[in-house]
């Protein structure tokens, strides 16, 4: 299980696989200047509900994960965060489809 840490303060668990896409899509985004709002459930452990953060350039993100092995990219994974982050609604994880457009070159 990885973190996404926002501003230092704000915390969320992700597997390292989910959090590997959405490093990509969130750096995508910010690489184009195009800022965002990135939203996710909380963990019912902590109550539940859903956490949304402003995500633009001068952010500080970390994004830490408990393995030391990339994952392989899906392509088709990474479209459809994409089109999310770029709705109204802005970035959340989608579930993972199946691959049509695999890569076998690792994330990150």
């Amino acid at each position: 299980m990885g973190k996404f840490i926002y501003e230092g303060g704000v915390r969320a668990d992700f597997d390292d696989r989910v959090l590997s896409h959405l490093q990509v899509a969130i750096g995508t985004k910010l690489r184009r200047n195009e800022p965002f709002f990135f939203t996710w459930a909380g963990d019912i452990s902590t109550g539940g509900g859903r956490t949304t953060v402003w995500v633009h350039s001068g952010a500080s993100l970390v994004f830490s994960f408990y393995g030391g092995r990339p994952a392989r990219t899906n392509r088709t994974w990474l479209e459809a965060l994409m089109r999310t982050a770029n709705s109204p609604a802005g970035l959340h994880v989608v579930p993972e489809p199946l691959d049509e457009g695999s890569s076998t070159e690792p994330l990150g």
